[in-house]
Parts: structure tokens; sequence; C-alpha cells
């Protein structure tokens, strides 16, 4: 079963809309992927979910409680994020 992810995000964020685009694009070369479920958090509207994370930037994935990418993403670096969270608990 594939680690649990979340997503830090901004609603208006030009980086997150690319990391979501990112994730589209691996999910249709790596089906597998599909199977890993990532929690979206918009910081503005949710920010009790966030208490507890340290990052500065979005986007921020976590991995379980592991922060594996913040920042302007890479598709490399998309991919890390499913690759960890598909080694499972």
């Amino acid at each position: 079963m594939p680690k649990p992810v979340k997503m830090m995000i901004l609603e208006d964020c030009p980086y997150c809309r690319q990391a979501f685009a990112m994730e589209k694009e691996l999910i249709a070369a790596h089906p597998e992927y599909g199977q890993v479920n990532i929690e979206v958090i918009e910081e503005n509207r949710e920010p009790e979910k966030t208490e507890g994370y340290d990052y500065w930037y979005v986007p921020t994935y976590f991995v379980g409680d592991k922060k594996v990418h913040e920042g302007v993403p890479t598709l490399e670096k998309v991919e890390q994020v499913f690759r960890e969270a598909l080694q499972g608990e």
C-alpha cells in the first residue's frame, strides 16, 4: 500500500499548476503512479492541516512525514514523490 502524500499549495501559485500538470503526465506514462493518493492542502483555506510541517515554499510534497520536495517543481522531483510513496509503509 502506498505511503500517504500531502501536497501543500496556494490557489494562485503558478508552480503548483505546473506540478499538477507534471503529475498527470507522469500518471499517463506510469499508470501505477495512479495508486498514490495525494491529499492537496490549500494552506490559506486549511491552515490547521499545515501545522507541524516545516516548509516555506509551495508546492511542497510530504511522503509520510518526510519532506520530499519544496518549491519549483521538476518532472524528476515529482516522480521522486511517486516512487517514494510506492515504496510502501
